[in-house]
């Protein structure tokens, strides 16, 4: 009991951004507004986690999220006080080509600055995780349906980057993020199909 209490203190960051992680989800799949200042919080506490383990894409990527916050709370506000709801809707053959260029570019370029400006050990995962990163939660700021799919890709790829890092913690908040991701996009398919 005492080594497990011991670990949890030395590894307090992680363990707050697991638990806030695990708040953002389940109010992300109610799309509750709560949503948005978590998610700020818990980037908060990644921007730490990852700048020591040295996984700089994600650790930029927390200062995405805070912005991104802010911006999903506006956009689900906003839509709301005008008198009209922004609803779950599909993500279109144009936006997903438009999406799938900004992820590929994203992606090349974090990996060349990875690979020539930095020690990470995991360029190339935390590239991709990162650039689909940041387009799956533009989707889910327009309560896009599919965002669920790309954050499955994301956690996946996310869980083996993890377990190599050792970030046992964030491991399990993963393999729950793809679970709740699955249940996340039929609970959104339901509100979609009965608003149709």
């Amino acid at each position: 009991m005492m080594v497990v209490s011991q670990w949890v203190l030395d590894h307090y960051v992680e363990v707050c951004g697991t638990l806030t992680g695990f708040l953002y989800l389940g109010f992300s799949i109610r799309q509750h507004y709560l949503t948005w200042p978590v998610g700020l919080v818990n980037a908060l506490f990644y921007l730490v986690v990852f700048f020591t383990s040295k996984i700089y894409a994600d650790m930029t990527l927390q200062l995405y999220y805070i912005f991104i916050s802010g911006y999903g709370w506006w956009s689900w506000h906003h839509r709301s006080v005008s008198g009209h709801s922004l609803s779950v809707s599909r993500t279109s053959l144009g936006l997903w080509i438009r999406l799938a260029i900004v992820s590929l570019g994203l992606f090349t370029i974090l990996s060349w600055i990875l690979v020539r400006y930095t020690d990470t050990q995991v360029p190339f995962l935390d590239a991709i995780t990162t650039a689909l990163s940041i387009v799956a939660t533009w989707m889910l700021a327009r309560k896009k349906l599919e965002h669920w799919l790309v954050w499955v890709v994301v956690d996946a790829i996310s869980i083996g980057m993890f377990v190599v890092k050792g970030l046992y913690p964030t491991t399990v908040l993963f393999f729950v993020y793809t679970v709740l991701a699955i249940y996340g996009y039929s609970e959104w398919k339901k509100e979609l199909k009965t608003s149709v």
